[in-house]
């Protein structure tokens, strides 16, 4: 029964196969959006956990100041920056680090012979590249001494190293930062750039002494990076963190932090919930385009009913039961939608596929929303066609057999 039923829906298709294709068109268009949508959502959001995760592995982020601003916007205001001392206790009473690096920040014009070039000094100790997870890619890390005595000696990363010496091998060779000769002793391996746009790779590191004796002039410490072994340990090591900073930096209990704490989880987190809410939003409107397609798919059956109903009448006539013609009709609708869904499966990976490549974002494909999508096509199908097909069971074959 089905397999007559199939027969006769193909061949009632090719028959009208413009009115066919046109029909189907809208389905094509809905699956395909929507498959673009969640596809393209999906690598965004694997794009920002990568980036996030170049930064650091379990990384927590202390900065001096609270935020200001509508939502927590803004620059940070009213910050006085940590010290040493802080970083020496943090390492001395939060249990569960795997390592703790002081920051001092600082913008500077690197010169080499007849180059130059405005890049960010960070002050800090060899601890800096175990946090941030950040292997060199040549030379060596700071000797103890370099590191005590605060020596002129410097770790370039990529960016300002093909700006100042190209495909020349820069190790021990010396630069200018500032006022300040300096020998480099590195190269760190290449990161890119994070989700924020930002190149990572667009700075010098140099040892934190150096940096605060000889650039900034005084003890400060800008930021305070912190890695747990464990991701498990991130809420933790945060609230103990706090508890310190709080005890050390504020007299006064129920005072404001005048310090932020933020972990690299958190807001990969924060960042994924809103792709994932855009993308749910997006594939809710290309969804719209199902429903128009399903829409099309109800009048053109209907037509189909009009137009053959002698035929339906003479196939009762003959012992078809109200079933049978029910099958026929579900099965000429659900082909449509199907083959509706598969072009616009096929339709939208392909999209897909030249959009992350153009968009620099990672094709994930995700076997579900195929299914989905393909199983939810066919559903318009059964949806759409119900009415037009239980019409046509419902004829009087005795009228169907008069009609012109």
């Amino acid at each position: 029964m089905f397999g007559n039923a199939l027969i006769l829906a193909l061949r009632e298709i090719r028959r009208n196969l413009m009115r066919a294709i046109l029909t189907t068109l809208g389905i094509v268009i809905g699956v395909a959006a929507v498959v673009i949508i969640v596809t393209i959502g999906s690598g965004v959001s694997q794009s920002v956990s990568d980036s996030i995760s170049s930064l650091g592995r379990n990384l927590i982020v202390l900065q001096p100041g609270v935020r200001r601003g509508p939502g927590g916007g803004g620059a940070n205001v009213g910050a006085t920056p940590f010290t040493l001392d802080d970083v020496e206790a943090i390492q001395r009473e939060v249990p569960t680090l795997r390592a703790v690096a002081a920051v001092a920040t600082r913008a500077a014009t690197a010169v080499a012979g007849n180059a130059n070039y405005p890049t960010q000094i960070a002050g800090t100790e060899n601890a800096y590249m175990g946090v941030r997870d950040w292997p060199l890619g040549e030379g060596r890390a700071f000797t103890e001494a370099e590191e005590r005595n605060g020596r002129a000696v410097c770790i370039l990363g990529q960016t300002p190293k093909n700006k100042l010496f190209g495909a020349q091998d820069p190790l021990g060779l010396e630069l200018r930062v500032g006022q300040i000769p300096c020998q480099v002793v590195g190269v760190l391996s290449a990161k890119g750039q994070s989700s924020f746009g930002q190149d990572q790779d667009d700075l010098i590191l140099m040892p934190l002494r150096t940096v605060q004796r000889r650039l900034i002039g005084k003890p400060d410490v800008t930021n305070i990076l912190v890695s747990t072994n464990q991701s498990e340990e991130i809420t933790d090591a945060k609230r103990r963190i706090i508890d310190l900073m709080r005890e050390r930096r504020l007299p006064n209990p129920d005072a404001e932090d005048d310090f932020r704490v933020d972990d690299m989880v958190e807001i990969a987190n924060t960042i994924q919930s809103t792709t994932a809410v855009l993308t749910a939003f997006l594939a809710a409107i290309g969804a719209i385009s199902l429903i128009v397609g399903g829409i099309g798919i109800m009048n053109v059956m209907l037509m189909s009913v009009t137009e053959r109903t002698r035929e339906i009448g003479i196939r009762m006539a003959i012992g078809a039961r109200e079933r049978d013609v029910m099958i026929q009709f579900l099965t000429e609708s659900v082909m449509m939608s199907g083959l509706g869904g598969v072009i616009g499966i096929v339709l939208g990976l392909g999209i897909t596929v030249a959009l992350t490549r153009f968009m620099a974002v990672p094709f994930v494909l995700s076997p579900l929303v195929v299914v989905v999508a393909f199983v939810f096509s066919a559903g318009i199908g059964i949806a759409f066609g119900y009415f037009p097909a239980r019409r046509a069971a419902r004829m009087d074959p005795i009228e169907a057999l008069r009609h012109e």
